[in-house]
């Protein structure tokens, strides 16, 4: 499922109504919302697609308590329609994270839960990695370099297009490119 179609009048609707919620006008969080579901939905649908994270964690309510943690947030500085995606992934990990390891607590001892994913992040078609250990992966990434991390969460995580990515990181499509290449060589070889 491909993100839906952005022309620039719908990237710069998303981006005025960000900056007027940055400059504190808190009314356009519910026409924001509106004109991001679906992209939202699409994000997080991709991601349970992915695993099988349970019956009580659905497409609806990831991007629901995605949105809201991200609305809420008086700090909340996104810069544009791609900055906010690219923050969304990253919520929407540490929310995928975080149920994976209740899920793990509630059931620790003989036959406990793990969230699965599809491990085409690390080339791997026909295997399965846990959302745990990809998090585990994902942060020792992150003190080698940063942004191949990043370029993960938001290619993985938030299904964003190398194209898109550049924008997000300030770099040239060649440069997300290969560093996509360098994460998932990185990932394989400590998930293998």
């Amino acid at each position: 499922m491909d993100l839906i179609p952005h022309n620039m009048t719908f990237s710069h609707e998303v981006t005025q109504l960000l900056l007027a919620h940055r400059r504190g006008n808190r009314e356009v969080a519910d026409k924001l919302f509106a004109l991001i579901y679906e992209e939202l939905h699409d994000m997080a649908h991709r991601q349970l697609r992915r695993g099988r994270p349970g019956e009580t964690l659905n497409t609806t309510a990831l991007v629901h308590e995605a949105y809201l943690k991200m609305i809420d947030h008086s700090k909340a500085a996104y810069q544009d329609r791609s900055h906010f995606i690219a923050v969304s992934a990253t919520v929407m990990r540490h929310i995928l994270v975080d149920y994976a390891r209740k899920q793990k607590t509630d059931k620790r001892g003989g036959g406990a839960h793990r969230t699965l994913l599809n491990a085409s992040v690390v080339g791997r078609e026909d295997a399965s990695i846990d959302i745990l250990d990809l998090n585990d992966a994902l942060d020792q990434l992150k003190e080698v370099n940063e942004r191949l991390a990043r370029v993960v969460e938001m290619r993985f995580f938030g299904g964003l297009s190398h194209e898109e990515i550049a924008d997000v990181l300030g770099t040239s499509l060649r440069t997300t490119e290969r560093d996509w290449h360098k994460a998932k060589t990185f990932l394989y070889l400590i998930l293998a």
